[in-house]
């Protein structure tokens, strides 16, 4: 079974939604915050690198200017 918010899910049956459709909409917006999830994950990633990156530039650009 797939994860489910249980709050969003309450809401939406309390709200006067159908139990079913109810379920899919909590389904899929937890299915959306794990994607959401992993992209953060890979900005952050992706940050560290063009530092990393960056720097590997940066630094003997400096270098040769102070030469």
């Amino acid at each position: 079974m797939p994860i489910m918010l249980s709050k969003t899910y309450a809401a939406l049956v309390a709200a006067g939604a159908p139990e079913a459709a109810a379920s899919e909409a909590a389904e899929e917006i937890a299915d959306f915050e794990r994607k959401l999830s992993s992209m953060q994950s890979d900005i952050k990633l992706i940050k560290w690198t063009l530092g990393v990156v960056l720097a590997c530039v940066v630094v003997p650009l400096i270098k040769s200017l102070l030469e």
